[in-house]
């Protein structure tokens, strides 16, 4: 995967649904990329989702920079061939964690090839130790 705006270009790794939270898993390693291999992968039409972490407790992580994506923006990504497939940002959306996660917004069928990127933003609440927000970057193939 690259963001040629943010510097960014890493290898995915697999990631699925945490047994214990039912919720997406996260990368272990916060300079990690993962994807999430229950949803759809580059050229479907269910999403391809892949996540990182915002920082760690020794800096920035790998996607500390996705508060900075705008519309507009282009990212790529390889699909199952190693052929590179290109996304322009459409949407950026800040989703409080305390609220209703926009499940179809991000996992649903669409009627095109498109990728969801998420981390956490927003204020850091050192009480439950962790951010109140995740940012979610919409994007459709180009």
């Amino acid at each position: 995967m690259t963001i040629p705006p943010l510097g960014l270009d890493e290898s995915l790794i697999d990631l699925g649904i945490d047994e214990e939270s039912g919720e997406l898993e996260v990368p272990e390693d916060p300079a990690r990329v993962g994807w999430f291999t229950g949803g759809g992968k580059p050229g479907e039409t269910y999403p391809t989702v892949i996540v990182g972490h915002k920082d760690s407790r020794t800096g920035p992580a790998v996607f500390a920079r996705l508060t900075d994506l705008a519309v507009g923006e282009r990212l790529s990504v390889l699909d199952a061939r190693g052929e590179r497939r290109t996304y322009e940002v459409t949407e950026v959306r800040d989703v409080p964690q305390d609220a209703r996660f926009p499940t179809e917004d991000v996992y649903g069928e669409t009627d095109d090839s498109q990728l969801r990127l998420i981390t956490c933003t927003g204020p850091y609440d050192r009480g439950i130790g962790r951010y109140t927000e995740n940012r979610v970057v919409f994007a459709s193939e180009v």
